[in-house]
């Protein structure tokens, strides 16, 4: 059984599990058991890919990962904090609400699946098909940004929203991979640095930075050093362009007799 260990401070209740060879259902069932007690913020250490955390949750709730955890972290979870002091695996914010997620590493593939609000911030890199099918709801704008470099197919099926590439310490990598924009109709991608007409989707065009976006992406990128630790005194916004789709029915010509 996991330890638990009440912390001392006084502005909120806190709890920290050993979550070490804890099978992944268990631990799930012990953190929304400790969210019923009252409990504001959760510190689970020793985790070593179990899946599912935090996922539907709807409290305001913080919690703390020490470790890794697995596929699908904070999938349709609308409203709690994540911070994860190390990588994170696949699925992370998949069909996510609200809340936001803090990866201080790298982290895997399809990270917000079918996001629609919350923001999801990773320091390091990223795999492929990030913010796929990503969609603004009502008036939520979710928002993904990575520190490092993206795979393949970065933001494929995009619907809405906003995705952020940051490309910090590449080396001789490629900031992003091919099939950028691949059937995106809505929202808004933010590279930092060249992107070829060969990785592009035929549906998205290049355009540079209107006032409105720069100031999106200083607050954007003002909160994620704060969230990450991230150096940015070497950003600079001149260095970003952005893509968007040129029409909003991308595949409209497909089913026109």
């Amino acid at each position: 059984m996991p330890r638990a260990a009440t912390n001392d401070r006084t502005e909120l209740k806190s709890i920290t599990l050993d979550a070490g060879g804890v099978y992944y259902k268990d631990l799930n069932s012990q953190v929304r058991g400790l969210i019923d007690e009252g409990y504001e913020e959760i510190v689970l250490q020793g985790v070593n890919g179990q899946r599912y955390i935090g996922d539907g949750l709807t409290q305001k709730v913080k919690i703390i990962i020490e470790g890794v955890p697995g596929n699908d972290l904070g999938a349709f979870m609308d409203g709690p904090t994540v911070i994860v002091n190390d990588n994170a695996q696949d699925g992370v914010g998949n069909t996510m609400n609200s809340g936001k997620i803090v990866v201080k590493g790298h982290a895997g593939d399809v990270l917000g699946y079918g996001m629609r609000g919350g923001r999801v911030f990773v320091l390091g890199d990223v795999g492929y098909r990030i913010g796929i099918h990503m969609k603004s709801f009502k008036d939520q704008v979710p928002v993904i940004v990575a520190g490092g470099r993206a795979g393949d197919f970065f933001g494929e099926y995009m619907a809405g929203g906003v995705l952020v590439l940051l490309g910090l310490e590449l080396g001789d990598s490629p900031l992003v991979g091919s099939y950028v924009g691949t059937g995106m109709h809505g929202g808004a991608i933010f590279l930092r640095g060249e992107v070829c007409d060969h990785q592009l989707g035929s549906e998205v065009r290049v355009y540079p930075l209107e006032e409105e976006d720069r100031c999106q992406l200083e607050g954007l990128l003002a909160e994620f050093a704060e969230d990450t630790g991230a150096d940015l005194s070497g950003v600079s916004l001149d260095d970003f362009v952005k893509l968007q789709p040129f029409s909003h029915r991308p595949y409209g010509n497909m089913y026109c007799y």
